[in-house]
């Protein structure tokens, strides 16, 4: 996958909600193994309706996937993906600065 400005601002405006950034960082907290739509609600009290939207939000993004084990969802980061994004952002450290040294 090649970041780009357009998928940085979707991914960076996916997590610009408390509760997204929320489900986000406890999905992140558990690593692989994910959690159910029901763990999340107990984690961060969000109502069940309210949940569902964040999470399609982040899906939409392509921060997180979900998987059904049976009778239940599973959800889980997206690794490689939150690592890009946030390398996107980095990979622009400094730049003017060196720029500015270059023509000294």
């Amino acid at each position: 996958v090649i970041m780009n400005i357009d998928k940085a601002a979707l991914g960076f405006n996916a997590v610009g909600s408390k509760h997204r950034l929320g489900v986000l960082l406890e999905l992140v907290k558990v690593g692989k193994s994910g959690l159910t739509i029901g763990e999340i609600q107990e984690r961060l009290d969000i109502p069940a309706s309210t949940l569902a939207h964040h999470l399609d939000f982040l899906k939409d993004a392509n921060l997180i996937y979900q998987e059904r084990k049976g009778r239940s969802i599973f959800n889980y980061a997206k690794f490689d993906y939150i690592e890009l994004l946030g390398s996107y952002l980095l990979k622009k450290c400094c730049v003017d600065q060196e720029k500015n040294k270059r023509k000294k």
